[in-house]
């Protein structure tokens, strides 16, 4: 009797292991996708179907007042502009800079790394010889220098980040598209007399697409702390446009008066490239271990 409820103890413990791994698996997927369309769905749809004030037209008489006053949130800057408001505004920035530069490094990078790796020879050094020149260079340090030579702007910040972004995914995508040649359906379609064009979006794309997406959603992280980096030094988004970097600049000058003007910022930037890191980290385990 002891053995028989030993054994069903057993059962019972193993099933709710695997529960309970399973419960965890779920959770790690949810939980970044959920922070992620918070954080997203609020500086993109609050401002449309909220009553959001306008993130520029402070007035001074209404400057530094606290938390939870009358249609302010998170209260007003010394500007008299509505934290919320920036707040808000300024992760839309955030955002958009962020996807843009990963959409520019995975589009041309991608492509890059594709079509090097499946047509080779010349074609191939030269394309990666160029790169590794690139990678080279200190990549923040020149960064700050683009920035700096083009002048701050959403726009600038946007194209100074995705010059050297592009590299970074063209090696993703060459080693992706080395192993792959190598793949039994490859070699047949390539001896049926299958075009390049078709091989490179038929075979190669829908297969290499998955290692990219990882890395965006990783490199999403590090996009947006540079870009609030280069806001803060002055070097990105310019005020009175609002972006977590300025605003965090501006907030430090006030920093022992009024700390929570520093806080909300880094706390929003903190979130964003948490849930981003966990999404990537997770599809990274899931897709790899396919």
């Amino acid at each position: 009797m002891a053995t028989v409820e030993a054994g069903a103890s057993g059962v019972l413990l193993s099933e709710d292991s695997g529960f309970g791994r399973g419960w965890l698996r779920h959770l790690e997927l949810v939980f970044p996708i959920v922070l992620l369309v918070l954080v997203i769905g609020g500086c993109f749809l609050w401002p449309l179907i909220g009553s959001v004030p306008d993130p520029t037209g402070g007035d001074v008489l209404s400057s530094n007042l606290p938390a939870l006053s009358p249609g302010h949130l998170l209260g007003t800057d010394p500007n008299g502009n509505d934290v919320w408001s920036r707040l808000l505004y300024g992760g839309r920035s955030s955002l958009i800079v962020g996807v843009s530069v990963n959409l520019l490094g995975l589009f041309i990078g991608g492509t890059l790394g594709a079509v090097s790796a499946y047509l080779g020879g010349a074609l191939d050094a030269v394309i990666m010889r160029v790169l590794d020149v690139l990678i080279a260079f200190p990549s923040l340090v020149l960064t700050l220098a683009v920035a700096q030579s083009l002048g701050p702007s959403q726009l600038n910040t946007i194209f100074a980040l995705a010059f050297f972004s592009i590299p970074a995914f063209a090696r993703i995508s060459r080693a992706a598209t080395l192993r792959l040649r190598e793949q039994p359906f490859m070699v047949a379609a390539d001896l049926c007399g299958t075009r390049t064009s078709r091989m490179l979006f038929r075979h190669i794309a829908p297969n290499i697409v998955p290692q990219l997406v990882t890395f965006s959603m990783l490199g999403m992280g590090i996009v947006i702390v540079i870009e609030g980096a280069l806001s803060f030094l002055g070097l990105g988004i310019p005020p009175p446009a609002p972006s977590w970097g300025n605003m965090i600049s501006q907030g430090q000058q006030s920093l022992s008066a009024t700390p929570m003007l520093v806080v909300w910022p880094c706390l929003a930037l903190f979130l964003t490239v948490l849930g981003f890191n966990l999404l990537g980290e997770t599809l990274r385990s899931r897709w790899s271990g396919r």
